[in-house]
């Protein structure tokens, strides 16, 4: 016995849902932290620049970094700055480091099917059986019934989730050389962080970078989260790259 339910119905509600999927664009809406400061007159100052990797784990050949630093490269260039030629020195180095931080875990309310189990057991039947002589006798015999298990409804319940923080910090020094151990003066900066269930860094980069290229030069003063859809037009322009 299958679940009490309205079977011919669900291919319908499936194509509907597919249906409104479709029409709303499947736009996935990534909500983003972002925290930039900046130094007055940072545009004037800083317009080519020279990209160097941060992290002392990761090789500047390694291709997710090398795809990273293009991101970021796009995203420089939608404000206005560009990489500096080989012959040239550059106005800036700009620091790009990137990744995902351990998992924390978070509680999370979830909806859980309850099932019930019926049915079942051992009934006893008469049973008409003809002798070889044509006498008919009658025999009890057991018939025994199979279970089923039916949805009787839906119960919410707190689950542990695991959730991954992916980060993309660049910042932008002066390039010159350290006087007397003072590093040089930091121009401008730009952290993003993302959190969710995925570790896929790849997937998160170009959304990362696109948050980071509307924040360079700015000061947002404090931590502030910003909603981007998948459909977004700097999304789009940071993963077409140069």
């Amino acid at each position: 016995m299958t679940p009490r339910s309205t079977p011919r119905l669900l291919p319908v509600v499936s194509l509907v849902a597919a249906a409104l999927s479709v029409w709303s664009g499947c736009a996935t809406t990534y909500d983003v932290k972002v925290d930039a400061i900046t130094q007055p007159k940072a545009k004037e100052t800083a317009a080519s620049y020279r990209i160097k990797n941060k992290n002392p784990t990761t090789e500047e050949d390694n291709l997710r970094y090398k795809e990273a630093a293009n991101y970021v490269k796009t995203a420089l260039s939608g404000r206005g700055m560009y990489e500096a030629p080989g012959n040239t020195i550059p106005d800036v180095i700009v620091e790009l480091d990137y990744g995902i931080e351990p998992p924390s875990v978070r509680m999370e309310k979830t909806s859980v099917p309850i099932y019930v189990q019926t049915g079942g057991g051992v009934s006893y039947n008469p049973l008409a059986v003809t002798g070889t002589g044509g006498a008919v006798t009658q025999r009890t015999v057991p018939v025994y019934e199979a279970p089923h298990t039916e949805l009787v409804g839906y119960q919410e319940v707190m689950v542990p989730v695991a959730i991954y923080e992916k980060y993309l910090h660049i910042s932008a020094r002066e390039n010159r050389e350290s006087k007397e151990g003072k590093v040089p003066t930091e121009i401008w900066s730009v952290n993003t962080t993302l959190e969710d269930e995925s570790k896929d860094i790849r997937k998160y980069l170009p959304v990362l970078a696109s948050a980071s290229m509307e924040s360079i030069g700015t000061d947002t003063g404090s931590r502030k989260t910003i909603k981007l859809k998948e459909t977004d037009q700097n999304i789009g322009f940071v993963k077409k790259g140069l």
